[in-house]
Formats: structure tokens, C-alpha cells, sequence
């Protein structure tokens, strides 16, 4: 105790304000700033532990929110409810001061708070911090075992109001701050997660026709390359383009979708770089760009063909130099992205024209993937329509999934579809709206079918010739389906077309074409649409 006592004395309390504050607000880091406070503190006063209380009046709750011994600190929220008694002193207490207590445990506010940290009989300094005359919150001291303060102690930790006062108030919005922070995280991951059940999580077909495009999504998913996607409307290439990132290291990215051609041209820079406030008429304040917004995650270009010769050349700077500059503005930003584009356009045809810039051109296209229609792979309409029909009776509330009309999935794999799965998609939802207890008939394409099926050129006669892998795969279902699917054996398909057995399992394979315990999974799916 005298020797406490005699450091009090011999410091000059200049020195000891300047030293115990560069501890305190050393560090938002608030257990380890406590700690180096206390082994500070314990030179000139008999300290075991300090501590950091907050009050919530609307709940008479005192909250700690950090302790320290001289061992170690730690962030904590120790929450103790407080008597009547305990929430009329301290709502009493409006005046900066240091109050003394003999015993902590018989304190009506600091007594329920002790009582959980194991220190009712030692006796405590308790320092009442404000700022600009509001209360921000308490420090606790308490002393060492069978040593009492005293007033040089009290005018000693009196003098640390203000730097205590500032570390907590600090401390108290950087918590608020990181909560938010969190918040804000986990809020973005539920976003990401429902934009890509809106835009489709699910490769339906990944094992059938679309099985030669899944490989080379696994192979280039875990890449930073550029992926083109070339296909018609409606084939789902933001499916793929969803696919990819999901695979890829930067899933936990955000994931940036623009259609290029839903965007008007006069907004296109603004919208893909982002803009300065006053850049131009209109922009009140500073605006992020699709692919600021994008960094360190995918940005998917959809319909790349609409971008205007102005964007095409400020892209091709993002894809040489991963630098932005916002519309106005003459700082150069870095991002970190990776770009898929996709266009159902003939991007060849319009270099020729001299619409679409070679340079970008040959920098989109390191890897492209060539989405085939759905008509090209029958085999995975099935899947398809049992697909959106769950999904869109989950949309519309209904009670019970419908069946479909006997023989419907027929019709369904011989329509054309021109519009592709999202016709198909279109397709299901109007049907649920006009049948919403089944069974689903589908008759307004029974027509179109009919007619398309009645006209059907002959592959050997088509304006367009076929691709050939299509041309073998049509001719291998075909034989097939007269053999009821036997591959090998005396009536098996094998024999029809003259060849081994495991080599046209091999080459079906490569085709997609599904044969053996695939092809009964895609029969079960027929067997319960039919149902």
C-alpha cells in the first residue's frame, strides 16, 4: 500500500495523463487497450482488474463490454439485469465523478455485475465517463485482495475521463459499425443465394443433352479466363454463366448481371463504369459501376453484341488492364473480375460489318461454349418440364403439383420450341394459370406441333446443314427407340448399325445420349409426367 502510495506522489500528473491516454485509445482493439491500461494503472494504484460497463436504460441492463487483468483483456457482453433500486442511482448520476466503494458486493449497481465476476468483497473505484455532458458508460477498478483505495487513487483515475470516455465511445461504434458490417454480409449472401434460385441454381440436363457443355464448364470454372457463351434465346446461358461462378473461387463473390441491351446507350458508360457527382446532368452524387460493383466476383455480359463502339473500346481497356474510370472522373480504379459474355448474335458476321471491334472480339472469345436449342436435346425435356412445374406451382401457392394429360410428353418432345426453355418455361406457367388442378394439356402448341412435325425438312434437303455428332445422335435414337433401348444381343441396336457394342456405348456417351440405369431415371421421369 505505501509504495502505491509513494509512485503517486513522485508522478507528475502531466506525465501520467500523457501515458495512461496513449494506452487507453491505443487500440480499438478494446481488451488488449484495457490491458496495456492496467499493467500502466497498476504502478500507481492497487488494481487487479478494470473493466468497461454500459447502461441500457430502456432495458436496466448493465452490459459489460470488456474486462482486463494484467494476464489478458477481452471483449465480452456480460449483460446483468439491475434492481429498482440499482436503476434509480444510476439514472441519479448525471455529474462526472469517481465514486469509491469499501465493498463492490454491497454496491446496489455494482454488486449484481461482481457478483458474476467472483468480486464482491474486493473494493472499487467505479469512474462515470461523459462526453459533452452525456453519459457514454462506467470503468471499474478493483483492488488488490484485503487493500482498500483511497483519495489519492480517486483524484488519480479522476483525471482519465476523458480518455476513457473517448476509447469507449470509439469502441461502442466500431462495434456498431462491424454488427452492421455483418449484417450487411450475411444479407448479401441471402441476396446472391435467391438471385440464383431466380435465375436458375439448377443446370437441368447437366448429365444429358447439356452434358458436353457442363464439361467445359468444370473445366474452365476454376480459371480466370473469359468465357463466351454463344446460343439462341432462351437456352439458358445465364444458367450457365451462374454455373460457372458458383464452381469457381470467387462463389463468394458478388455475382453482376447487365443486359447490355436492356440498357439505353446515352446511360451505357454511366451504368457499366459509374459516374462523378455532376459528371453530368442529373447525377446529384457519386454512383458505382456494374463492375465496381462486381469486384472480386463475375460479371456476366449479356447480349455483348448491343454495346455501343464507345463501350466496346472502354471493356476491352477493363479486360487488358482490370482499370475503370468512372464517368467524370480522373481517377483509375483496379477491379478484380471475371467476365462472362453471351450474345445470341452471329458476332463474326458483324466483325465483318465492322460493328463489333476484332480486338474485344478475340479477348471475349479465349473459351466459348456453344449452348445447343432445345430442340437439338429432346432427351432433356422431361427433366425440363417436371422442373418448372414444381417451381412454378411453388411460385403460384398451389396446393398439389397437377399431372399432365396422357401422351402431352409427346407432343412436348417434338415441338420445336424456338423460344427454347424459357418458352418451354412460359409455356408451363400459362398452362398452370388456366389449369391449375391439372391435368396439363398443353393444347395451344398441339397445333403448332402438328404442323412443324408435318413439315419437317429432311436432314439431307435442310437450307442449313445439321452439325454431324446431331445428325449420328438423331439417327442412334432412332434405332433405339426401335429396339426398345436394347444396346447389345440379337435385336439390339448395336446389330442394326454394324458396329461393336462398346463402341457405340462410347459413342453415346460422347453424344450424351442415355442408355442403361440413365436412361431408365430419364424413363421414370417421363413414367411420373405422364402419371
Amino acid at each position: 500500500m505505501a509504495q502505491h502510495k509513494t509512485n503517486v506522489m513522485e508522478i507528475k500528473e502531466s506525465d501520467f495523463f500523457r501515458e495512461a491516454t496513449l494506452r487507453i485509445c491505443g487500440s480499438l482493439e478494446i481488451g488488449s487497450a484495457l490491458q496495456r491500461s492496467l499493467r500502466y494503472l497498476a504502478r500507481f494504484l492497487p488494481a487487479t482488474h478494470l473493466c468497461y460497463h454500459v447502461y441500457d436504460r430502456q432495458l436496466g441492463v448493465v452490459e459489460t463490454v470488456a474486462m482486463a487483468t494484467v494476464e489478458q483483456g477481452r471483449a465480452m457482453s456480460l449483460r446483468t439485469p439491475l434492481s429498482s433500486r440499482g436503476r434509480q442511482q444510476v439514472e441519479d448520476q448525471r455529474s462526472v465523478r469517481v465514486k469509491l466503494v469499501e465493498r463492490m458486493g454491497s454496491d446496489a449497481v455494482a454488486g449484481p455485475v461482481v457478483r458474476q465476476l467472483g468480486a464482491e468483497d474486493l473494493s472499487g473505484l467505479l469512474l462515470d465517463l461523459a462526453l459533452e455532458g452525456k453519459f457514454v458508460g462506467t470503468v471499474s477498478v478493483f483492488s488488490e485482495p484485503d487493500i482498500k483505495f483511497n483519495h489519492h487513487h480517486v483524484h488519480l483515475l479522476s483525471l482519465l475521463n476523458e480518455p476513457f470516455a473517448i476509447a469507449l465511445a470509439n469502441y461502442l461504434r466500431y462495434r456498431e459499425v462491424r454488427a452492421l458490417r455483418d449484417l450487411l454480409a450475411d444479407d448479401n449472401r441471402y441476396l446472391q443465394d435467391e438471385l440464383r434460385n431466380i435465375s436458375g441454381g439448377e443446370v437441368v440436363g447437366a448429365d444429358l443433352g447439356l452434358r458436353r457443355v457442363m464439361e467445359m464448364v468444370r473445366q474452365v470454372a476454376p480459371l480466370k479466363s473469359p468465357v463466351l457463351l454463344l446460343g439462341e434465346t432462351g437456352v439458358g446461358k445465364e444458367v450457365i454463366a451462374n454455373a460457372i461462378h458458383n464452381l469457381s473461387f470467387r462463389s463468394s463473390g458478388p455475382f453482376i448481371r447487365v443486359n447490355c441491351g436492356a440498357i439505353p446507350q446515352t446511360l451505357m458508360d454511366s451504368e457499366l463504369f459509374g459516374h462523378e457527382r455532376g459528371a453530368f446532368t442529373g447525377a446529384m452524387s457519386r454512383k458505382r459501376g456494374r463492375f465496381e460493383r462486381a469486384d472480386g466476383g463475375t460479371i456476366f455480359l449479356d447480349e455483348i453484341g448491343e454495346l455501343s463502339q464507345e463501350a466496346q473500346v472502354r471493356l476491352l481497356r477493363v479486360l487488358q488492364e482490370k482499370e475503370i474510370e468512372r464517368v467524370g472522373g480522373a481517377e483509375t480504379i483496379h477491379v478484380d473480375i471475371r467476365i462472362i459474355a453471351a450474345t445470341h448474335r452471329d458476332l463474326e458476321k458483324m466483325l465483318a460489318e465492322g460493328r463489333f471491334r476484332e480486338d474485344l472480339y478475340y479477348r471475349l472469345r479465349v473459351f466459348p461454349i456453344a449452348i445447343p436449342p432445345l430442340r437439338r436435346r429432346p432427351e432433356d425435356i422431361p427433366a425440363l418440364l417436371q422442373h418448372f412445374i414444381q417451381k412454378k406451382a411453388r411460385e403460384m401457392k398451389l396446393s398439389s403439383i397437377p399431372a399432365i394429360e396422357p401422351g402431352v410428353l409427346d407432343r412436348l418432345m417434338r415441338y420445336p420450341w424456338p423460344g427454347n426453355a424459357r418458352e418451354l418455361e412460359n409455356a408451363v406457367e400459362r398452362e398452370l394459370i388456366v389449369s391449375p388442378a391439372g391435368p396439363l394439356a398443353f393444347r395451344d402448341l398441339t397445333a403448332v406441333s402438328a404442323g412443324a412435325h408435318r413439315t419437317a425438312t429432311p436432314p439431307n434437303t435442310m437450307d442449313t446443314p445439321l452439325p454431324l455428332d446431331v445428325v449420328v445422335a438423331n439417327h442412334i435414337r432412332r434405332v433405339l427407340e426401335r429396339c426398345n433401348g436394347r444396346v447389345e444381343g440379337p435385336a439390339g441396336a448395336a446389330r442394326l448399325l454394324k458396329v461393336h457394342p462398346s463402341t457405340l456405348r462410347k459413342r453415346m456417351r460422347k453424344l450424351g445420349i442415355a442408355y442403361g440405369r440413365r436412361a431408365a431415371r430419364v424413363a421414370a421421369r417421363t413414367a411420373r409426367l405422364d402419371a
